[in-house]
């Protein structure tokens, strides 16, 4: 017997909702997931409360998450049918997580009471992509002076409901739950998709339960004192085109042991390719290492190819915007994600007119989805190409990827995506007429923004007002700029001096319009964006300090924009805000209204290091830096709160932030990189360092395993009486290295 999933919301709230979700990008409209515990490995992930439980309660984001469907949305422990009590949690290695708990007062089955904090369980979970499997191990301990007998419980419960629903969207079409199925000692969870696709869950236990009462399996167990019992619990997933028969409980349960020895070994693999730093400040070392690893935790493969899904948990796919911005602020790091995301991305380029995904031709996509909303056409994500920025930084971080490597094969592999990327900007992205890039969304469940800012209000005038469509963002502006500089700089090297001639001719003169078009003398800053009628959205916010970033910006303008970014109604004390605290819309929690967001924060600091503002880059490293401190694992969000840094003595969590997020993670590594001033100069054989500067809490730093072209080379950074003083300590291959202080 199978049961309908009741959707139950009226037919004005599924409208609203699909508002909120889809055309105003709203993350999500569940509880706070700032205190998630995640893992995940390859695109198979699991996020949980503190206690290691997902709560068998509604409108929450816990849960195991696979090709955008949350699997299960249910699982609990009880001892005697009580929660345990949470005395630690952890999983900075992305891959796995360990809690810590202990028992309040229990009524054991022999009557005899069982005192609280008699007995310990600790749950050591491992998630393991390659098996879709979660692997979870719970020993349970008797650190009491008595024998007790006790029973605990673990309860599921799938829905299987698609990403979009758990954020709060209302599927229009909704599939069939199947009857819950015991055999052999395993719980089987099913469900018919609307899609024609059927999910699975299949629970396997070692050793089998006790008793099983609907979805609960019951262990029974007596421990005598100073003794310990193990209970193996796997969660495997499945899908498939037509049903299946239930999989048996395995004759030998996996070696838990071999799959953590497996995972631990990948991830070793995987941090011996990326450049690393070691320093004289145990705190900053950690918060590098912290992001190392998130960006590996968000590592996923799609035909092949490696790259960055956005975050976890609303994000964890393939996007345009966030893949390559976080690929590139993790060049110096590593190159080669880069180009395996470039790859895939050209594979995706868009190739028709299609108005219900926003695709032209040449287009470099948003967002690429694959769950039961995706198939069934309730969205369009199948890929959705609602991007302004994807196809010029496509371009920027092909141009960036050459400059590390100084390889031109990348690009002559890639030369024809370059041209339709190019060919898009010019016949499709301008809408205005007026040489620049502009967006208005033509489909009726596209994003109404189009930029990184993409949710509804996030793009308005001073009374408040939304920005009337097309509108032209001053940050994309400068992507243009750079991404033709840099791709010029590639025609010229590989023999098309003429192509390359043009595109700087029409790169400086977008620079020259650019500057008269988007400053405002009275703000002293440049506008947000101008909209349909040239008409200046004319409020100030981040996104004028991204336009540093790219090099458009006249340098007096650039000054007089550093200047205002750091006043009091911008800069928070842990980071630049996304709005000034002076705006109609400004909002502290609002998701672009004036809250901090780590990536920005980096490239505008990079921007102020182009302009020779070096200790305005330091004032935002250095807030960031200490914002960093201060959450959990030193893991930096996707976003948090744009409260001031006084009185408050921690930033305050945005309730449904990612964590880890790509971007956000590669953020202080970047921040770093622009610090130390590291300007490659592959093609030549040369690494400049520019006017490095060293975080006042340290005298040392090296830096390990930097690639530049093809050279290797570890590099000493130590605080003197000058100033900062650059030592190689190590080089395996020809690379200049030059020092402009």
């Amino acid at each position: 017997m199978a049961r309908k999933r009741d959707p139950r919301p009226s037919e004005r709230q599924r409208r609203e909702r699909k508002q909120r979700v889809l055309v105003q990008r709203t993350p999500s409209i569940v509880r706070s997931i700032a205190d998630a515990i995640v893992v995940k490995d390859q695109s198979l992930y699991f996020l949980s409360a503190p206690d290691g439980n997902v709560p068998l309660s509604d409108e929450h984001g816990y849960g195991l998450y696979y090709h955008d469907c949350r699997f299960l949305d249910g699982y609990e422990l009880k001892l005697e049918g009580q929660h345990a009590s949470v005395l630690a949690s952890s999983a900075s290695e992305g891959y796995q997580a360990v809690f810590q708990l202990s028992n309040p007062d229990l009524q054991g089955e022999s009557a005899r009471l069982i005192p609280k904090e008699d007995l310990g369980v600790q749950w050591l979970r491992l998630v393991s992509g390659a098996d879709r499997a979660l692997h979870d191990r719970l020993t349970l301990h008797n650190f009491g002076p008595e024998p007790y007998d006790f029973s605990f419980s673990l309860t599921f419960r799938a829905s299987f409901e698609d990403i979009f629903e758990v954020r709060g969207l209302v599927p229009e079409q909704v599939g069939r739950l199947l009857d819950p199925v015991w055999q052999d000692g395993a719980l089987c969870l099913g469900y018919a998709g609307a899609d024609g696709l059927y999910r699975y869950v299949t629970i396997h236990f070692s050793p089998a339960p006790t008793r099983c009462e609907g979805t609960s399996a019951v262990f029974r167990l007596g421990l005598a004192p100073e003794t310990q019992a193990e209970v193996q619990v796997t969660v495997a997933l499945t899908e498939a085109r037509a049903p299946v028969a239930p999989v048996p409980r395995p004759l030998v349960p996996p070696d838990f042991a071999l799959i953590h020895g497996r995972l631990g070994e990948a991830a070793a693999a995987w941090y011996q390719h990326h450049a690393n730093i070691r320093s004289d400040s145990l705190l900053l070392d950690r918060i590098m290492a912290q992001s190392l690893r998130d960006l590996h935790t968000l590592g996923s493969k799609l035909e092949h190819e490696a790259y960055l899904s956005a975050g976890v948990p609303w994000y964890t796919t393939l996007f345009g915007r966030d893949s390559l911005i976080a690929s590139l602020e993790a060049l110096a790091y590593n190159p080669d994600i880069a180009e395996q995301t470039l790859r895939l991305l050209a594979r995706h380029q868009g190739r028709r007119e299609d108005a219900w995904r926003d695709e032209q031709p040449g287009k470099i996509l948003h967002e690429l989805r694959v769950g039961e909303l995706a198939r069934l056409k309730e969205i369009p994500y199948d890929p959705y190409y609602g991007s302004i920025d994807s196809t010029p930084l496509f371009l920027i971080l092909l141009g960036q990827h050459a400059a590390w490597t100084g390889d031109l094969s990348l690009f002559v592999a890639l030369k024809p995506n370059v041209e339709r990327a190019l060919s898009w900007m010019a016949d499709y992205g301008d809408p205005l007429g007026a040489g620049c890039l502009s967006y208005r969304c033509a489909s009726a469940k596209g994003l109404a923004n189009q930029g990184w800012k993409d949710s509804g209000l996030a793009i308005m005038n001073a009374d408040g007002s939304p920005a009337t469509p097309p509108i032209a963002l001053v940050e994309v502006q400068g992507y243009v700029y750079l991404a033709k500089t840099l791709i010029a700089d590639l025609f010229r090297r590989s023999g098309d001096a003429e192509r390359a001639e043009r595109l700087i001719a029409e790169a400086e003169a977008l620079r020259r319009w650019f500057n008269r078009a988007f400053w405002d003398e009275a703000m002293g800053c440049y506008v947000l964006a101008l909209q349909e009628g040239f008409r200046p959205a004319a409020v100030v916010a981040s996104n004028a300090g991204q336009a540093l970033w790219s090099g458009i910006a006249d340098p007096e303008k650039a000054a007089r924009v550093a200047k205002r970014l750091l006043a009091p109604d911008m800069y928070s004390g842990w980071g630049i805000r996304t709005l000034s605290t002076l705006e109609r819309r400004f909002n502290p929690i609002g998701y672009h209204l004036g809250t901090v967001w780590p990536h920005d924060n980096a490239l505008i600091a990079a921007g102020f290091k182009r302009y020779g503002l070096d200790q305005a880059a330091y004032r935002v490293f250095n807030g960031l830096f200490e914002a960093a401190t201060h959450f959990q694992h030193y893991r930096v969000p996707e976003l948090f709160a744009g409260y001031p840094s006084v009185p408050f003595a921690e930033p305050i969590r945005y309730p449904v932030a990612c964590h880890p997020q790509a971007w956000a993670a590669a953020a202080i590594p970047y921040l770093l990189q622009t610090l130390l001033g590291l300007v490659p100069e592959a093609f030549e054989r040369r690494l400049r360092i520019v006017r490095p500067v060293l975080p006042d809490f340290l005298q040392v730093l090296e830096l390990h395993r930097l690639r530049v072209a093809n050279a290797r080379v570890d590099l000493r950074f130590e605080r003197d009486r000058s100033g900062v003083s650059v030592r190689t300590l190590k080089l395996d291959g020809p690379l200049e290295i030059l020092v402009q202080h």
